[in-house]
């Protein structure tokens, strides 16, 4: 079974930065996309930063997608508009779409 977790999350003050980081397991399909998507309390949930095909397309120039060992999301000079609920996610060659359990973030003074 796949899992997908996130980890990073957390309280900031406007102006800070933090790192989310996503880590999978579970599977030996070959991943063909990851994502990084955020849902604020009433709204949609909304994609931040995408990576397919050696291709990165950034919602946002704070955000700095990147991935090694697991993948990452780098955002800087973070607002209060950008507290959110963020959640990774892959899709792999088997046309499967994975979530993480999703990680609050709070910018806040």
């Amino acid at each position: 079974q796949v899992q997908v977790v996130e980890s990073g999350g957390g309280l900031v003050q406007p102006g800070g930065s933090l790192r989310l980081s996503c880590a999978v397991s579970g599977t030996t399909r070959r991943i063909v996309a990851r994502g990084w998507y955020r849902q604020i309390p009433g709204k949609q949930r909304e994609l931040v930063a995408s990576r397919s095909g050696g291709s990165t397309n950034f919602a946002d120039s704070r955000f700095t997608f990147y991935n090694n060992d697991a993948q990452y999301l780098q955002m800087n000079n973070l607002t209060p508009e950008d507290t959110a609920v963020y959640y990774c996610n892959i899709r792999t060659s088997d046309w499967g779409s994975h979530w993480g359990q999703g990680i609050q973030v709070t910018v806040s003074s």
